[in-house]
């Protein structure tokens, strides 16, 4: 079994990709021909649906972005509760 290599495509790519599946071409083909994971290809159809974009951060949930901004949140205030350890 060989390991793939990630690669990264542009939305260009993308865009094209899904295109072709919405016109009538069938996601087995596109994936056998362009050599993609069926998951990656699923993933790019349900991003574009959805938000029309295929950056993660335009499709995060509500509640995703919420969790992003209090962990940051938290971070931040372990770092300032640390600062203040030091100084006492």
């Amino acid at each position: 079994m060989t390991k793939r290599t990630r690669r990264s495509f542009t939305s260009e790519f993308k865009e094209q990709l899904v295109q072709l599946h919405l016109h009538g071409k069938p996601r087995a083909e596109i994936v056998k021909e362009y050599d993609l994971t069926a998951s990656a290809f699923d993933r790019w159809v349900k991003q574009h649906q959805s938000s029309g974009s295929f950056s993660e951060k335009d499709n995060r949930s509500p509640e995703e972005n919420e969790l992003i901004k209090l962990r940051k949140e938290l971070d931040q205030l372990r770092m300032e509760n640390d600062i203040l350890k030091c100084i006492c």
